[in-house]
């Protein structure tokens, strides 16, 4: 592979993910917009969006499948049809049916093109590179959730509808379909198998502990996000700026943290890197649980942001090292388990806050963060990372 399609190559994989976080972000901005133009209310309207996720989670699941009978430059070319549909049917159709389908399909093309993005980093980057690549790769999600809500919120602001968000959003598609016609993609390789019965029991007990780690992380970032703003109202007595401040200061220091640790990250090894930083995290998150002191909490959550940030990357990583070639169906199973983390949130958090408090929700988060930190260290036992570095 020359240099420039290698650099082509990456880019699609940077938008890719930063094409799927503002899909994913823009939808707090602009869901009152959207729910006052069909005339729902903002409940209703946030039960449709779940279409999006499920959009994203159907095209995961079904891509490695795809990819042995369309390429990847095939599968983006077709992307670009049906965000082209999706976008026409928001500015043309007053539809709430119409509405869910196209940000089913919207959802598809998110999904397609963040699992075509994590398998291009994972076969053309190597060892710690990888890891370093997918690490960059990711905070363009996290770019994303920086910069979008400020165009969204622009926009709104100046009476532009909400459905000319998306248009900016097809731009960046267009961007990528145009650098996919430019580049030379790689061949789909059939992934390896392993023979040996001990070697293979091993295998599969890394990937269900990868698998597990992956849910349980996004889940209990997601849902200690998600509440944090109204824990900080209730229970700390901050007002909402002050509470919004809180989850801005975490994603800014997790796309920093991310930049860090896709250097520093070449020293370590990868488990042992997952452990620590899963252990650090899950003691920030009890210790911000925990605490009292209202200086404190956004010094912990700006911390927390930083030392959290290589998790998930780390875990794909170590999945696309446990066959001496990346697998497509081991990495999509991993971005399945965080996607199906996502749409379980706020069905598993809506019954405990409603119980319990909102305390008892980030008590969840802080278990299952310490659930990752105890699977990263059976882990070492197990992994075949080393093997295939």
């Amino acid at each position: 592979m020359n240099n420039k399609d290698k650099i082509g190559l990456t880019i699609i994989s940077f938008l890719a993910y930063y094409l799927t976080g503002a899909m994913i972000v823009v939808t707090g901005v602009i869901i009152r917009s959207i729910s006052e133009y069909f005339k729902l209310s903002i409940a209703d309207m946030s039960s449709i969006f779940t279409f999006l996720n499920a959009g994203i989670l159907v095209s995961i699941f079904l891509n490695s499948w795809i990819t042995k009978l369309i390429s990847l430059k095939k599968q983006i070319i077709c992307g670009l049809g049906l965000i082209i549909i999706s976008i026409i049917g928001f500015i043309k159709v007053h539809n709430i049916l119409i509405f869910c389908i196209n940000i089913f399909l919207l959802g598809m093309v998110g999904g397609i093109t963040m699992s075509i993005g994590t398998f291009l980093i994972t076969n053309i980057y190597f060892g710690k590179e990888r890891t370093s690549k997918l690490l960059i790769t990711d905070s363009f999600f996290s770019m994303s959730g920086i910069i979008f809500p400020i165009i969204s919120a622009f926009l709104l602001k100046n009476n532009i509808l909400w459905y000319w968000i998306y248009f900016i959003i097809g731009i960046i598609y267009a961007i990528i379909f145009i650098i996919t016609l430019n580049v030379k993609f790689p061949i789909y390789q059939l992934e390896s198998y392993i023979t040996d019965t001990s070697s293979k029991k091993n295998y599969r007990i890394s990937i269900f502990m990868l698998c597990c780690s992956a849910l349980c992380y996004i889940l209990g970032q997601l849902i200690f996000i998600s509440w944090i703003p109204e824990y900080a109202r209730q229970n700390i007595g901050m007002n909402i700026q002050s509470a919004s401040h809180l989850v801005s200061n975490f994603w800014l220091s997790y796309m920093v943290g991310m930049w860090c640790f896709s250097y520093i990250i070449k020293f370590i090894d990868l488990q042992i890197a997952l452990t620590i930083l899963s252990g650090i995290s899950t003691l920030l998150m009890y210790y911000f649980i925990h605490n009292h002191n209202i200086h404190l909490f956004n010094i912990i959550m700006i911390a927390l942001g930083f030392f959290s940030s290589a998790i998930y990357t780390i875990i794909i990583t170590l999945t696309s090292l446990q066959t001496k070639t990346p697998s497509q169906k081991l990495i999509n199973l991993i971005l399945i388990c965080g996607t199906v983390g996502t749409l379980l949130t706020f069905i598993i958090t809506g019954p405990i806050v409603f119980k319990i408090g909102i305390r008892g929700a980030l008590i969840i988060a802080n278990i299952l963060y310490s659930t990752v930190f105890i699977l990263s260290v059976l882990l070492g036992f197990t992994s075949k990372h080393k093997i295939n570095f």
